[in-house]
């Protein structure tokens, strides 16, 4: 109870697409730094794909100040600790980038509520619908995405199955999620140690957010 007898404001479930990838750590360290608050509930979400690269994000999660938020903010301190402890796990299989990610958040706010959730890829459905479908089973209130814009990504994009090449522009993924999620959708790119995020929403468009 806060303020007079009223109760404190319900929390948000807030979502983060979880894979062992830089762009995933990137919308982690986003999510914890920037995002959440501690009555809210953080779901580490993962779309298993046996086909899908193996565990990249050790490396990433090696440099120093991965979950910094700021050089002497609460959160900095604490995800300095963080990042130590989960260097020794990513790399070794899903269930351990998973539980490490999830640790990371513990350190970083002990108070937040932090769940795991997997869902495998049935053979009829790409990792985009996988997650949006999942938002709405959860009620999810914010997808917070790692997103990358590379070359491959622009000349090649992002087709839904069975969309026509011609008749379908290409989207990648996080900007499909934009387009078609029913809650907040932010897709994050994490500019170097200290360069910020570059954000985009369905109403802002590469927004600098400095770390």
């Amino acid at each position: 109870m806060v303020g007079g007898g009223r109760s404190a404001a319900p929390g948000r479930k807030i979502m983060v697409v979880a894979d062992p990838t830089q762009e995933s750590a990137g919308a982690l360290q986003y999510a914890l730094s920037q995002a959440v608050v501690d009555n809210d509930e953080l779901i580490l979400f993962h779309v298993e794909n046996p086909n899908s690269w193996r565990n990249t994000i050790s490396m990433f999660l090696k440099k120093p100040g991965l979950m910094n938020s700021g050089p002497t903010s609460a959160s900095a301190r604490a995800g300095a600790g963080a990042t130590t402890s989960v260097e020794g796990s990513f790399g070794r299989g899903d269930v351990e980038f998973l539980e490490e990610m999830k640790s990371a958040c513990k350190l970083c706010k002990p108070k937040l509520r932090v769940r795991i959730e997997k869902k495998a890829m049935a053979e009829s459905k790409d990792k985009a619908t996988v997650i949006l479908d999942q938002t709405k089973v959860l009620g999810i209130d914010v997808l917070i995405i790692g997103q990358r814009k590379s070359l491959s990504t622009i000349i090649l994009g992002y087709r839904l199955p069975g969309a026509s090449s011609r008749a379908t522009k290409p989207i990648d993924t996080a900007e499909y999620l934009i387009d078609n999620s029913n809650c907040t959708c932010v897709a994050v790119q994490k500019k170097g140690q200290n360069g910020g995020y570059l954000l985009n929403t369905k109403t802002h468009k590469n927004f600098w957010l400095l770390a």
